[in-house]
This record gives structure tokens, sequence and C-alpha cells, in this order.
């Protein structure tokens, strides 16, 4: 079932499938909620998926002004205040990564659990930056001009508005990344276009951050290795997160073991 929803000024696209705990799918930029299609939409079995298509992707129209990662935040809020009414969980791929990582900065208690898919929370972090002045693929562009309502013409906006929404947006910092209170997954590929050392960063930064490297992988890893995805993240979300037999506080303190050989809480 497919939907609009006023969320202040943008008319918000979302399509909805599934019963079960809520589950918010966000799709990465110049794209749209068709990054799910046959991996994490599968999750429908289990759960209530929801995913909503930001402003100026998909089938949601562009609005005036700039599409920053502030103002997307801020929509997909509105969007979990009003559709779920509660806490639910965010998944994100991407740009997705990052707006459901400022959304669970800003409002931790709107947020079950977080899985963050090839996501930055530092512009810093990316190896490749959208170029406003570079040629697309035709794919992408194709794709965007099947759905929007703004026609295939405003793509060069589009592609404006978001390169400009890398180039300025605001890095969060540890401090912001300690207030995500909720279990999170940090998912990668092992050849991702953000560097690893950043992931594994905001893996640590994380209070109770989980990682997962998927080897032979690109940034379109959900689409490389669909079933492996689902599953991992699928079982995350079903609370399959241990057991940790020899747990080392992430290069801390070491272990605590009792008499037995047991590792202690």
């Amino acid at each position: 079932m497919s939907d609009y929803i006023r969320i202040g000024e943008v008319n918000l696209w979302y399509d909805e499938k599934g019963a079960g705990s809520p589950v918010v799918l966000m799709h990465g930029g110049f794209s749209d909620s068709r990054d799910f299609a046959g991996n994490l939409d599968t999750l429908s079995s289990r759960h209530r998926l929801l995913l909503p298509e930001r402003r100026g992707h998909g089938h949601t129209a562009d609005v005036a002004g700039p599409i920053t990662i502030e103002n997307m935040a801020a929509d997909m809020t509105g969007f979990v205040e009003r559709v779920v009414g509660g806490p639910a969980a965010l998944v994100g791929y991407s740009a997705g990564a990052s707006v459901a990582l400022w959304f669970a900065t800003q409002r931790p208690d709107l947020v079950s659990d977080l899985v963050l898919i090839s996501g930055a929370f530092d512009p810093a972090g990316l190896i490749m930056r959208p170029d406003a002045e570079g040629e697309w693929p035709p794919q992408v562009v194709a794709a965007y001009a099947e759905v929007s309502p703004d026609g295939g013409d405003h793509f060069p906006v589009i592609a404006r508005k978001i390169a400009d929404s890398v180039d300025q947006g605001s890095p969060l910092t540890a401090d912001d990344l300690g207030r995500v209170g909720c279990p999170a997954l940090v998912v990668a590929a092992d050849d991702d276009i953000v560097t690893l050392e950043h992931t594994v960063e905001l893996y640590r930064a994380l209070p109770d951050g989980y990682l997962a490297i998927v080897p032979g992988s690109s940034h379109l890893l959900l689409h490389e290795h669909p079933d492996h995805c689902t599953q991992l993240i699928g079982a995350f979300l079903a609370g399959h997160r241990g057991p940790r037999l020899m747990p080392m506080a992430r290069g801390g303190a070491p272990a605590a073991w009792d008499d037995d050989g047991r590792p202690l809480d």
C-alpha cells in the first residue's frame, strides 16, 4: 500500500507492507525505495515495513530551498511521529544511513534499533562525493525520471542540491554519536565509498554498536549480496546479537574470567 502524507512543506510518498514491529527503510541519495527491492523488502514477512521517499527523491516532489541532512532528518522524524506514533527501528542505506543517524542523535526516544549501511557521519569519511557537473550514469537519470513528479528535466537541480548538501554538511561529533542509546549495527562493504577507517570510527563511537563488513562487496552490497545482507540485518532486528564468549570491550580493559574460564559480565 502506498500513500502520501504532508510533513511540513513536503508531500511525502511512502510505501507500507507487512505486519509486526515497525521498521523504517531509508534509501540512498539519487535513488528511492527501490534500493530495497529484492533484499530488505522481504523482511515484510516479519515486520511492518515503511519505505518513505525523501524530498526530491522518488515519488516525492522537490520543494523550494536546499536539501540538507538536517531537513531530511526532520522530515523523517515527522514521518515516524505521524505514521508510527512511537519508536521504530531505522535502517538507512548510504545517504539514508546518514539521515537515520542524524535522526537517532536528535530523537533517540523514537528509535528502538538502528542499522547503518554504508553511511558516514562526516563527509570527510567519503572516498567519492557527488559531482553536480559530472556525467551521471544513464540508469540513475532514467530511474529518477520514471517516477519523479518533477520530471526528468529536474534531475540537474536535484543533483546540485544533493552535491551541495554533502559539500556543506555539518559532521556529527563523538558526543553526538554518544547520544544514540539503542543497539546499532554498522554494515559496510570491504570496498565501499566510505573508508574502512571511518566505518570503524563510527562503530567505536556508538555506545551499543555492532560491526559487520561484507566481504567481496562494493557500495552496492544490498544488490550484490541480497540474501546475506537480509539475513544479517533481519537477525539483528530480531535481537540475535551474541553471545560474545570472549568480550574485550573494544580494546579497553581485558575481560574478567571466573575460575572455570568463563567470561564475567
